[in-house]
């Protein structure tokens, strides 16, 4: 009688070395701008999904991905980048993409300047599209007004083709990527912003507020308004009555008027007819 006999293979994984990670180069953003833009791209997206814990959005970090890079010093990161499907809830100064599961960012945006431009279309997108595979990555130069983004199909990026407004659709946001001229945090400039799939601003929580704060002091002037108008209908109405029923006393005054003349006529005409 034959026997099966199950042989089972183990592997042993290498386990990561316990590695000093730096947080930060000590290298300034280019300008004040580039920090507010990076802040304005997470409220934004922090804010659409605020019910939600199940992605991560971070700018200005490094990501980790591989010893290799470690050991080069290379710990350059992205200026904005997007996770789906991770604790959300963690906060991180880093992102490790061993100790996430080996979760790589779904959406990266790099902010041009000229000291970084080269090296965002160069070298850095060659990682992002080789070794991460990341789905959408943008670029947007400040200085030109220009938006570039890829998708990567296959094993390469393929060029994203803009709308009519210049804006860039991204799978990974759900969510159309553009330019908006307006203030935030006291600066009034051209941001790189997010619209829904009809085109929609996505605001961020406190320009939600304030449309809120807008509408609802709108909707009290506005009932204040009917209400006046209301009254002055109302006041309208009582003037009218009033006017109508001093017509009517006046009319009922003359008729009486009329009626008793008209009986003294009678009255007097009986008696000259008596007289004769």
């Amino acid at each position: 009688m034959s026997q099966v006999i199950e042989v089972v293979e183990r592997y042993i994984l290498p386990d990561f070395p316990d590695i000093d990670l730096p947080e930060e180069d000590g290298v300034p953003l280019e300008t004040n701008w580039h920090r507010v833009q990076i802040n304005l791209l997470i409220d934004v997206v922090s804010y659409r999904w605020r019910d939600r814990q199940d992605f991560f959005a971070g700018g200005n970090m490094f990501i980790y991905y591989s010893l290799e890079q470690v050991r080069n010093l290379d710990y350059k990161g992205p200026d904005f980048f997007f996770v789906k499907d991770v604790d959300g809830s963690r906060d991180r100064r880093k992102w490790v993409v061993w100790e996430e599961g080996g979760r790589y960012p779904d959406v990266i945006v790099e902010l041009l300047s000229p000291s970084t431009a080269k090296a965002d279309l160069g070298p850095k997108k060659q990682i992002y599209e080789r070794i991460f595979h990341t789905p959408n990555y943008f670029c947007y130069d400040p200085e030109t007004n220009r938006l570039q983004g890829w998708r990567f199909e296959g094993w390469n990026y393929e060029p994203l083709q803009p709308d009519a407004q210049g804006r860039l659709w991204s799978d990974a946001l759900d969510a159309w990527v553009g330019m908006w001229t307006g203030m935030y945090q006291q600066q009034h400039a051209v941001w790189l912003r997010l619209f829904d799939a009809a085109g929609n601003l996505l605001p961020t929580e406190g320009e939600a507020e304030r449309q809120r704060a807008e509408g609802e002091a709108a909707a009290r002037v506005a009932a204040e308004t009917r209400a006046q108008t209301e009254a002055a209908a109302r006041a309208a109405a009582e003037t009218r009555a009033q006017t109508e029923a001093a017509a009517r006393a006046a009319a009922e005054t003359r008729a009486e008027e009329l009626t008793a003349r008209l009986a003294a006529l009678e009255e007097q005409l009986c008696r000259l007819q008596g007289d004769g």
